[in-house]
């Protein structure tokens, strides 16, 4: 019965991530998990809607003026290639749904524990640098691993650094997570964890609410708006997983 409701909910969850230039990767995955689908399938899918959603939030937010390529190019240096070394890891499903469930704390703290940016960090060039290089390796390593492409951590990061306004952090965020989506889902396309008729059905619904939210997100939402709706869909999974590992 829930699995037949994913694609309604996908739909929403497309909707809600994409006004804030975010895949929807940790709520896709969460889904998921708590469905039963095959821990094996769950990042490849999750990783090719992520594709889908960024794709249309890079279009919208690039006529929106909101794309800063000078921005994202170190944070894609590390990103790539840890993205790729982490799609092609064989993990068990004990240590895939631990993996999962730590990331999807971090995803909570974030949002319940950090709810405003309004404290700013001063960096100089160099250490910016050094702390999207570091940044990159990490987030593109959950990216491969669990599917979750980690705009939710960059985008406040970059507001933190002082690297951006909200709306140019959510549409570098989305090229971000496009390109990290990408390279772990080729990894895993490789190993054969791939099936269309898992992805078919799931996919156009997040491309509706994709196309809907990123308009929104471009042009008239503020991105808290949504912050604390998504909280909710994260902690539901927490507990829906912690009760399986538990």
């Amino acid at each position: 019965m829930f699995m037949e409701l994913l694609p309604v909910l996908f739909l929403f969850v497309a909707l809600l991530y994409a006004s804030v230039g975010l895949g929807g990767g940790s709520s896709y995955t969460a889904l998921m998990a708590i469905a039963g689908l095959n821990y094996q399938l769950i990042p490849t899918t999750s990783l090719t809607l992520n594709l889908l959603v960024t794709l249309v939030g890079m279009v919208s937010f690039w006529r929106a003026g909101h794309v800063k390529w000078s921005l994202i190019w170190p944070f894609l240096v590390t990103s790539i290639p840890l993205a790729y070394l982490g799609g092609a890891l064989h993990l068990s499903r004990q240590v895939f749904l631990w993996l999962l469930i730590i990331t999807l704390t971090a995803v909570a703290a974030r949002i319940y524990l950090w709810p405003t940016l309004a404290v700013s960090v001063e960096l100089s060039s160099r250490n910016r640098f050094r702390v999207a290089l570091l940044l990159g390796s990490v987030l593109g390593f959950v990216a491969g691993t669990v599917g979750i492409g980690g705009g939710i951590f960059l985008v406040p990061i970059m507001i933190l650094l002082g690297l951006a306004s909200e709306k140019d952090a959510a549409g570098t965020g989305a090229v971000f997570i496009w390109v990290n989506s990408l390279a772990g889902l080729v990894s895993r396309y490789q190993r054969g964890t791939f099936d269309m008729d898992v992805v078919l059905p799931l996919a156009g619904t997040v491309i509706v609410g994709g196309l809907i939210g990123s308009h929104l997100g471009a042009f008239r939402l503020a991105p808290r708006t949504v912050q604390r709706v998504i909280g909710v869909v994260v902690l539901i999974a927490i507990g829906f997983i912690g009760r399986r590992l538990l």
